[in-house]
């Protein structure tokens, strides 16, 4: 980017410089998915040790079996993803830092409220560095009405060897992956494949 600030500087017409601007904006948005990954890769790596988790190997493909897990919710409590079974389930892994995930939020406390009776199990795997600390403060604020638990490196590399985040996961009944979705989802596509599932059962 140095390059072409020194050529905007320089000699760039005004059609360059539009162009740099562009570039640069475009730059920025790519810098703010880069550093997401790597927040996320040194979160995990963080609570890697903590919690001792047990996951089974699989990658999280659409159509495969939801790897299983065991993580620790924000009381320190083991919940595994049997717990859940026979239940649809939206499974988020996001980060407080992170803002598309944030804006989510309020959307999955309202499904969760919505489809509740009906079968639905809004599951959210948090990967902050500083684990349920971060996490619970934000979670009181925002009237979080589901199960929150605290992901790491051994589940984000089940599910595909997750890197951006938010990415969700909705389980159908039989523990199946029927969708998968990388970035921000509007609240109507989460209740569009939920649905269908949801009325199987």
């Amino acid at each position: 980017m140095n390059t072409i600030q020194n050529c905007d500087s320089d000699h760039a017409s005004g059609v360059k410089r539009a162009a740099a601007r562009a570039f640069h904006g475009a730059a920025r948005l790519a810098l703010v998915c880069i550093l997401a990954a790597a927040a996320v890769s040194c979160g995990r790596g963080a609570k890697q040790e903590k919690g001792g988790s047990a996951v089974s190997a699989g990658h999280g493909e659409v159509g495969s079996e939801a790897p299983a897990f065991t993580l620790a919710n924000l009381d320190g409590k083991a919940v595994s993803l049997d717990a859940f079974k026979g239940k649809v389930v939206i499974l988020d892994f996001w980060a407080t830092w992170c803002p598309p995930c944030r804006e989510e939020i309020p959307h999955l406390v309202r499904l969760q409220s919505k489809y509740r009776a009906q079968g639905l199990e809004v599951v959210g795997l948090a990967l902050d560095a500083g684990g349920a600390k971060d996490v619970r403060p934000f979670a009181e604020e925002h009237d979080v009405n589901y199960t929150m638990l605290i992901g790491n490196e051994d589940v984000t590399k089940a599910y595909g060897n997750i890197s951006m985040i938010p990415t969700t996961f909705v389980i159908d009944r039989n523990g199946k992956i029927a969708h998968r979705f990388v970035g921000q989802v509007a609240p109507e596509v989460f209740e569009q494949a939920v649905q269908p599932l949801l009325s199987s059962g």
